[in-house]
């Protein structure tokens, strides 16, 4: 009896979000329920917990195939995830052409992160022809939105100048943005040109936000960069990063 479920308790998609927290599987529950009903954010939802394992056991076929049902309705986000299902192997096969061609429908959709998505394929070229100009109006499409890791990335073409006018102002106006939208690169890349403006304690404010946000990745090589700083202080960070890529490995 503890797991009956009110008809509008299972439409209601902001509700199954918060059960989520509270309530896993009953959550889990009231999501396939709408899916099947057809509500599209649900089914976009049921692919997210299918491929998480979150209160449901996980299936990344099943999650893939989710997506797909929620994009043909016309859910942006589901298709970009159906994309990154077919970038990383996820429940099918690699197929990074088939990730473009999601991640292109995403971005003319608008979604900020088909958009970044798109551009990360064709700023490497994979599954694509690479073309860092497109990428680069990518980029700056999903920036303009909020988007935060395309934030930091219009900053870096801007300061090194690729394929663009370089910008050294317009590429910090870019960092802080990114840095106070919480990304993690955004914030080092901000500490990074604070510090050559020998703006030292806000850098280092910055470095240690990026230290408790920052991936294993992003941590190993930010501490290669750190132990070559100028700046004894900047440079002491990189001992902490180092740490940091330790605990986490």
């Amino acid at each position: 009896m503890g797991f009956l479920l009110r008809r509008e308790e299972v439409l209601n998609v902001e509700q199954l979000q918060s059960m989520l927290d509270d309530s896993p599987v009953r959550a889990a529950q009231a999501i396939l329920i709408a899916a099947k009903e057809g509500v599209l954010d649900a089914q976009a939802l049921l692919g997210q917990i299918l491929l998480e394992g979150r209160g449901i056991a996980r299936d990344e076929a099943l999650a893939l195939r989710w997506f797909r049902i929620a994009a043909q309705g016309g859910h942006s986000m589901a298709r970009n995830m159906a994309g990154r299902c077919l970038e990383h192997g996820w429940g099918c096969a690699v197929d990074e052409a088939a990730a473009a061609r999601e991640y292109r429908l995403a971005a003319e959709a608008g979604l900020d992160w088909g958009q970044y998505n798109y551009a990360n394929l064709l700023a490497t070229g994979r599954g694509v022809v690479r073309d860092q100009a497109q990428a680069l109006a990518l980029y700056r499409q999903a920036a303009e939105q909020g988007h935060a890791k395309s934030m930091n990335l219009v900053g870096r073409y801007l300061e090194d100048g690729q394929y663009c006018p370089r910008d050294l102002e317009g590429a910090i106006e870019w960092y802080r943005r990114s840095a106070e939208a919480g990304d993690f690169r955004g914030q080092f890349s901000y500490a990074a040109v604070l510090a050559d403006r020998a703006q030292i304690d806000t850098a280092l404010e910055w470095l240690r936000k990026a230290l408790l946000g920052g991936n294993l990745k992003f941590l190993r090589v930010a501490h290669k960069a750190l132990a070559v700083a100028i700046d004894p202080q900047v440079r002491a960070m990189a001992e902490a990063y180092q740490q940091r890529a330790t605990s986490l490995s």
